[in-house]
């Protein structure tokens, strides 16, 4: 069942009923300023950090869901609706929907009167511009209330919905004229308040919670509205909002325009108030407010932004046998990977904003994502990252954005995070040519006295997997490794306990986990990542060193080969008494995901033709309707030596849940043996466009990836009320979206940075007739055709540039500015 339709003409995706079956949103702000915006008008916006700064305040987990927003109320002689449907829910008589790039338009129809609302964030501003156009498509003249809508958080959204008996007591507002100012806590300690605002007078205002919406009222009916009338309440303490009222008489056909601002200021410290040293000033407002004060100036600032998601969304185009391909690759997907590269984890539907910052492993890889579209920006990220690196190569987990600096409630030694980094320095210095970045010099913990080169980062990184081994010579798991629900070393039976954090006191000696857990994942992962570090070495002449570096990649996969491979598959971990995880030998969780697509890319046993034993495998094993499952047979019991695992009910998340970020390593993986027929089927069954007519089962949006879908074990009776099979969560802000764009882009399409050029390897489906594809690549434009006459799934027979046939397939960079034309000939 669908709720919606893709128009890919203008980059929208179309929902045409608001009761979809989640809140399907959309993320406005590419800079500093951001807003989670629902179909429904629900959401919240924030500067920057989505719990130190948050400007709105939204309540996760309600009942009903999703509510709280920026909303307009339309009282129409005691007809009360809003053009989002929500949250009066008053039948419309017409809604739709239009989640853009980086803007949504909201438009609702009641009773000859229709209400179209564009909210988006321009472009170097800190605010989101609403345009509510009001317009009477009826016979007779129309007269009726408006009400703006707006709740101020008091700025730390994690002090804002605990600590009541403070906050109870600090709400603070001025009122001037159509302009409502959230100054809480300004006069003391901070230097930034928010303001609403609308570019026309109006007929009253309410500051104040109770008084608008009434003690015992709720979002879908307050007090003010139903009275169809303001009380210009002051608030002062309590819980502080901005309402705008305003009575409104349009003629038959007669439209009005009214443009809502909601904006963020801040202000150096000795200019903060007037005069008199009580009033704020508002200087910056004032100049925020007159740069989109008038329809035209609106007009204007949304065509800049189009314009500038035009310009990212061009640098790669394709145009393949499939549309739904083409749409996630040459816009949903590439936009996601954007939203994602922004917020990192913290923001979401499923994530508060509240409990999480930037992760270290979750930037490196979402910069796999992006980079193609903001190098500039991607080199920032990566030198930001680098910075919270420790010394001895350990990271902290996380780090908020606002101060960048790690997190130190969440420490570090999660064993992947090191290795994560040498994968984001080398897809940098593979998109960009920028081998400078290696000398740029970063600090360690945020210490500049401690700065070292890039370079010196990546060795730590590498060395810290080197020198931290187990046993059998494989990475040692420490906290945990890239399933931060695998806690070899937390051992908890207490209520409470974190399962990353926590760690049993006998491995205290030990250094706070188990010298014996070793993690197969991260040898995989090595061996998959540390190449691009022995290229780097290699490049800058460094020849000892790289092969020092490589003698340790081909001892670990010798190790690997000899103690954790299973006969068909690789084994997942030793646990800390040395046993295995994830292996024939075990009576649940026999054989897991995650180690196999990095071993098959880094050709571990390939001569004893482990790639395809492991690759037949999954398929068997892991392989359903909706996506590859994370591990087979679920765990049914709580097995202590695992953790936190096993306390997932079967199917879902880490527990045999369909874990799409790791899905796309198996895709990478039958697309590198040469499958790509196995490569699309997994690819389809998981990419967003090709859910959209499942949206019923799917739940979340059909235009963007979710972090996991429920595995066949969440219920077997699909669609029945309590049964999950299919069902997704977690979306937007996962990644899966980085990951997925590599395996469709670089994998199955062939399209793939190199160190010297832009290697072109397609493996695809045996049906495709071929593709075409256009390429912007270090300063030079490729118009690429590729030709399947033999239908064969991968092989390149010939290349040719500007009609000369050229050595390989790896095309040179140009780098003059001009179009190349590029035609490949499979085979």
């Amino acid at each position: 069942m669908k709720f919606g339709f893709f128009d890919d003409a203008n980059k929208e995706y179309v929902i045409t009923s608001p009761r979809t079956p989640y809140p399907w949103i959309n993320y406005l702000g590419t800079q500093e300023f951001f807003s989670l915006i629902s179909n429904t008008a629900g959401g919240y916006s924030f500067y920057k950090d989505a719990r130190l700064r948050r400007i709105t305040r939204y309540r996760y987990n309600n009942v009903p869901i999703d509510m709280g927003g920026r909303y307009f109320y339309i009282n129409d002689n005691g007809t009360i609706w809003n053009p989002g449907w929500s949250p009066a829910k008053t039948e419309l008589d017409s809604y739709e929907c239009r989640h853009g790039m980086g803007y949504t338009i909201i438009t609702g129809k009641k009773n000859d009167l229709k209400a179209q609302a564009t909210f988006f964030v321009p472009q170097n501003y800190a605010g989101e511009v609403q345009q509510l156009v009001l317009t009477n498509e009826g016979s007779a003249s129309k007269t009726f209330k408006l009400f703006s809508f707006a709740e101020w958080c008091l700025w730390d959204a994690q002090d804002d919905c605990t600590n009541f008996q403070r906050n109870f007591s600090t709400g603070r507002v001025e009122v001037v004229g159509s302009t409502i100012y959230h100054k809480t806590e300004y006069r003391d300690r901070r230097d930034h308040f928010a303001f609403y605002t609308v570019n026309d007078t109006i007929d009253g205002y309410d500051t104040d919670r109770d008084a608008f919406i009434g003690l015992y009222n709720g979002f879908h009916n307050p007090q003010a509205v139903i009275d169809g009338k303001a009380t210009d309440s002051f608030a002062d303490g309590w819980s502080p909002i901005a309402s705008h009222y305003k009575e409104i008489t349009l003629a038959p056909g007669e439209s009005k325009t009214l443009v809502f601002i909601l904006g963020y200021v801040e202000m150096p410290v000795d200019q903060k108030f007037e005069a008199d040293g009580k009033t704020i000033n508002k200087v910056k407002a004032l100049q925020m407010m007159e740069q989109y004060n008038t329809p035209e100036k609106v007009a204007a600032g949304l065509a800049e932004l189009k314009a500038a998601w035009d310009s990212l969304l061009g640098i790669l185009n394709v145009d393949t046998p499939d549309d739904k391909v083409n749409r996630m690759v040459n816009i949903w997907n590439q936009y996601q990977c954007m939203v994602t590269f922004n917020l990192s984890r913290s923001a979401s539907y499923f994530e508060s904003g509240i409990g999480r910052g930037m992760g270290f492993r979750d930037s490196n890889q979402d910069i796999l994502g992006f980079v193609h579209q903001i190098p500039d920006r991607a080199r920032q990220r990566i030198i930001d990252i680098a910075s919270t690196q420790l010394p001895d190569g350990g990271c902290y987990h996380q780090y908020q954005p606002l101060t960048k600096k790690g997190n130190s409630d969440i420490g570090g030694d999660f064993s992947d995070d090191p290795l994560w980094m040498i994968l984001s320095v080398s897809a940098y210095i593979k998109e960009t040519g920028d081998w400078g970045i290696l000398d740029e010099m970063v600090p360690y913990d945020n210490d500049d006295s401690k700065a070292k080169p890039m370079l010196d980062h990546l060795k730590v990184s590498f060395y810290k997997v080197v020198n931290n081994l187990g046993p059998h010579g494989l990475p040692l798991a420490m906290r945990a490794d890239w399933n931060d629900c695998i806690n070899l070393s937390c051992y908890s039976d207490t209520p409470g306990e974190s399962f990353q954090t926590y760690t049993n006191p006998k491995f205290a000696a030990e250094g706070g986990y188990s010298k014996v857990a070793e993690s197969v994942m991260v040898a995989t992962l090595f061996t998959y990542t540390g190449p691009n570090y022995v290229a780097i070495l290699k490049h800058l002449g460094k020849e000892d060193e790289a092969a020092a570096a490589q003698a340790e990649i081909d001892k670990m996969k010798q190790n690997v080969m000899a103690h954790a491979f299973d006969g068909d598959w690789f084994l997942r971990a030793y646990d800390s008494t040395g046993a295995k995880m994830g292996s024939k030998e075990c009576e649940e969780g026999k054989i897991f995901i995650e180690p196999q697509g990095f071993a098959v890319m880094s050709e571990i046993g390939k001569d004893q033709g482990a790639d395809i034993k492991t690759l037949d495998a999954i398929d068997k094993y892991l392989n359903t309707d909706f996506g590859l499952v994370l591990n087979n047979p679920a765990y049914t019991r709580y097995y202590i030596q695992y953790g936190e695992i096993s306390t997932y009910p079967g199917g879902y998340k880490e527990n045999a849940g369909i874990f799409t970020h790791n899905n796309a390593w198996i895709i990478c993986a039958e697309a590198y043996a040469g499958r790509g027929d196995k490569a699309f089927e997994y690819y389809s069954k998981i990419a967003p466009a090709f859910t959209e007519e499942t949206s019923d089962i799917h739940k979340t949006e059909p235009y963007v990836y979710g972090q996991m879908i429920g595995g066949k074990d969440a219920g077997a009776d699909i669609g029945k009320p309590g049964n999950h099979f299919g069902q997704g969560k977690n979306s937007w802000l996962t990644g899966t979206a980085a990951w997925n764009m590599v395996a469709i882009s670089q994998y199955i399409l062939g399209i793939s940075p190199d160190w010297d050029g832009l290697k072109i390897d397609p493996s695809v489906p045996h049906a495709w007739d071929g593709m075409t594809a256009t390429r912007q690549f270090r300063g030079a434009t490729y118009d690429i055709t590729v030709k399947n006459p033999d239908h064969v799934c991968k092989g390149v027979k010939s290349v040719t540039v500007d009609g000369n046939a050229i050595e390989g397939n790896v095309l040179p960079a140009f780098g003059d500015g001009k179009h190349h034309a590029v035609e490949v000939i499979m085979g």
